[in-house]
C-alpha cells in the first residue's frame, strides 16, 4: 500500500474506491464513515463482512468493493480473517504471491457483531495477534432488523425492543476499552463528520501490523429516527457534546485527539434524534435528561 500524508483536507483522496452504485438508507453514517475509510485503505484489501446491515451493499455475484469481499456470520467474521490472513501469508512465503500484491485482511461489522455475537472470536484474534483492521460502524442498535437494543445501546434511548417511556435503562458497552484491555496494536474512535480526524487515524493504523480497532458511531435515520440530511450534524454535536469522545489507544497510552471546548450540553444532540423524543414530549423528563448529562461530565472529569 502506498503511504500518504494528511495535514489538511485538501490532502484528503478522493478516488472513491467504493462503488457508486451502492443502495443503502439515505444519510447513512455508517456508510458515510466507510466511503472514507475505503477510500484511503484502497483495492488491496479483503473485506470480511459480518451480517449486518453493511452485508445488504452486495447483491450476488457483485459487491461495490474493488477489492475482495467475503461475506460471514455475525459471529465469525474475525475467525474468517484468520483464514484469509493465514492463506496469504502461505501464498506470500511460497512466493507464489508476489509482495507488491499483498492484501490487508479488513473486518467489517456493526455494532450487533463487535460488541456482541462476535466479541468471543474477536478476542481471540486479538490474543493471536492477528494482523488485521476491525471496522465496526456503530448505530446502537441491530439497525438491520427493526433497531432493537444491542449491547451498544446508550442510556435512555428508545428502541424497538425498549419502547417504554425511559427508553433502555442499561448502559452502553465500553468497546474501545475492552479492545485497549487486550494491549492490540492500534485503536481509535472516528466518526464519519469529523473527515480529517478519521484520515489521520487511518494514515496510523496502515503503518503498523497486528490487530487494530477502528470504531465509528454510525449516526442512522431510521434507527435514530431523524431527517437523513442532518447525518452531518448529528456527527457533529455527538464530539461536541463529548457523547462520543474521538480518542486512540497507541504505545499502550490512550489519548484523546479532540476535546470539546466549551463542550455543549446533551440536550443539544438528544433533542434532534426521535429515539429520545420521550425525553421532551409529552412531559420533559428532565431527571434522565440529567442522568445523560452526568454520565458525559463524569466522563470528561476523569480525562481531566
Amino acid at each position: 500500500m502506498s503511504e500518504f500524508v494528511i495535514k489538511s483536507m485538501k490532502d484528503l483522496p478522493s478516488v472513491h474506491l467504493l462503488g457508486a452504485g451502492t443502495a443503502m438508507c439515505a444519510g447513512c453514517g455508517g456508510l458515510q464513515a466507510l466511503h472514507e475509510v475505503y477510500d484511503l485503505l484502497g483495492h488491496k484489501t479483503v473485506v470480511v463482512n459480518a451480517a449486518g446491515c453493511m452485508t445488504l451493499l452486495a447483491n450476488y455475484p457483485y459487491t461495490p468493493f474493488r477489492g475482495s469481499w467475503l461475506y460471514t456470520s455475525m459471529a465469525s467474521a474475525p475467525a474468517g480473517a484468520q483464514g484469509v490472513r493465514d492463506a496469504l501469508d502461505i501464498l506470500l512465503e511460497k512466493k507464489r504471491l508476489p509482495p507488491e500484491e499483498n492484501l490487508t485482511a479488513v473486518v467489517l461489522t456493526g455494532d450487533g457483531s463487535a460488541y456482541g455475537m462476535g466479541l468471543s472470536a474477536t478476542s481471540a484474534a486479538i490474543e493471536r495477534g492477528l494482523d488485521f483492521i476491525y471496522l465496526c460502524y456503530d448505530n446502537e442498535g441491530y439497525g438491520n432488523t427493526g433497531q432493537q437494543t444491542s449491547a451498544a445501546t446508550p442510556h435512555g434511548a428508545r428502541t424497538a425492543t425498549h419502547a417504554g417511556v425511559a427508553g433502555f435503562g442499561g448502559e452502553k458497552k465500553d468497546l474501545f476499552a475492552i479492545w485497549a484491555a487486550h494491549r492490540p496494536a492500534y485503536v481509535a474512535t472516528v466518526i464519519g463528520a469529523e473527515p480529517l480526524d478519521l484520515a489521520r487515524k487511518i494514515q496510523h493504523a496502515v503503518s503498523v501490523k497486528g490487530p487494530r480497532l477502528i470504531l465509528s458511531l454510525a449516526p442512522c435515520p431510521t434507527g435514530w429516527d431523524y431527517d437523513p440530511m442532518d447525518t452531518v450534524e448529528i456527527g457533529r454535536l455527538a464530539v461536541k457534546t463529548g457523547i462520543w469522545p474521538l480518542k486512540e489507544y497507541r504505545d499502550g497510552k490512550v489519548s484523546h485527539t479532540r476535546v470539546p471546548h466549551p463542550r455543549l450540553p446533551v440536550e443539544d444532540y438528544l433533542v434532534k434524534q426521535g429515539r429520545f423524543a420521550h425525553l421532551f414530549q409529552p412531559v420533559r423528563n428532565d431527571k434522565l435528561i440529567a442522568e445523560i448529562q452526568a454520565r458525559v461530565d463524569e466522563y470528561w472529569r476523569d480525562v481531566g
